[in-house]
């Protein structure tokens, strides 16, 4: 997997048709879109400046989720659709456990400091063995059907995951107090500020992402995750313990979905039991905009949804409006893989090969 991809070893495919209509038609809305940031940096730099980190900071935690459905399909072409669904549990778990460690907001950093690693952990472990528990029980078994079977599954553990969600904290949206992570600027960003709970968001999720590529690059567990990817059967000829390094990947996978929960439940401060098929569906549209199963182009993707998403919210010149969010996501996402099918940073690669 390096840090580019579980499976480095298909070949490229080289050589494009010219461009057609829908190519032109992709090249004049990217276009737009380029001009649409442009008028508003050149308008308001300052707010534009803001709106930037803000989408950034946001894209971070969307890349925790991201990189999960990645691991998963790099090693098992598995589309994982639950996997949104174990980060709203964990979320929910976080505001459980606020009410554990007795968060009032304005806390000080003494108490607000364990609290978090204490969260963190808690979260991490319950996401960590829900995720172990949805492989082995549903998608073992199907690990020789065909794709679509263990894809409908998916579908169907991510549904039962939601009314899990809906029973334990209800229907209605479930809010913590805004300022559980303080709030304090650290410096002005245009008509903005960079406060302290963004820069938690960073220094967790920075750490988290470096660990991974140290995981996946150096560790001997990751070297056997690169082989599983690349070759289960090979794999398994050279010792491999196949199904173990699987129960890994997505313990690893769930360990991101429970750091994401963490982080949306304290600094958004509002979960539902369907916030997992929303931001689990940016999350996977992330994956493939940066490529399916390439670990640095799910975190090109997130950054890139996360900025689309705060930009549009809260640009003002030429912009269509917070119900266009979504939409301006999908089709943006579906004109850059009308250019590369693979995502921005994948390889392409043959058919079966």
């Amino acid at each position: 997997m390096a840090t580019e991809t579980l499976d480095e070893s298909a070949p490229k495919i080289r050589g494009r048709s010219r461009p057609g209509p829908v190519q032109l038609l992709s090249i004049v809305f990217i276009g737009l879109v380029a001009f649409w940031l442009i008028a508003n940096a050149v308008d308001n730099p300052g707010h534009f400046a803001y709106l930037f980190l803000l989408g950034l900071t946001i894209g971070m935690v969307y890349a925790l989720i991201a990189l999960g459905y990645s691991l998963v399909y790099g090693i098992l072409e598995l589309i994982n659709f639950a996997h949104g669904d174990v980060f709203m549990l964990g979320a929910m778990m976080t505001v459980t456990a606020v009410g554990w460690f007795g968060l009032q907001g304005g806390d000080p950093m003494s108490h607000l400091l364990p609290a978090i690693l204490g969260m963190l952990a808690i979260a991490c472990v319950f996401c960590g063995v829900l995720n172990i528990t949805i492989e082995t029980i549903a998608y073992r078994p199907l690990r020789g059907a065909p794709r679509l079977a263990p894809l409908i599954t998916a579908i169907g553990v991510s549904f039962i995951l939601q009314t899990v969600g809906l029973v334990w904290k209800g229907p209605a949206p479930v809010s913590l107090p805004d300022n559980i992570l303080p709030t304090g600027t650290i410096f002005k960003v245009g008509e903005g500020d960079f406060s302290w709970d963004q820069l938690i968001v960073f220094a967790v999720t920075i750490p988290t992402l470096i660990v991974l590529v140290y995981l996946v690059q150096r560790t001997k567990p990751g070297k056997a995750m690169r082989a599983v990817a690349q070759d289960k059967d090979a794999a398994a000829m050279m010792g491999i313990d196949v199904n173990r390094t699987i129960s890994f990947t997505f313990l690893v996978a769930g360990l991101l979905a429970g750091v994401a929960g963490v982080l949306y439940a304290l600094f958004v401060t509002n979960v539902q039991y369907d916030t997992g098929f929303r931001i689990g569906l940016f999350a996977f549209t992330a994956a493939v905009l940066g490529g399916i199963g390439n670990l640095p182009g799910a975190v090109l993707g997130a950054i890139i949804i996360g900025l689309i998403e705060n930009l549009n919210d809260g640009l003002t010149k030429f912009t269509p409006g917070s119900d266009w969010k979504t939409t301006l996501i999908f089709v943006i996402l579906i004109l850059i893989l009308v250019f590369r099918p693979e995502g921005l940073l994948g390889e392409r690669t043959p058919e079966g090969g």
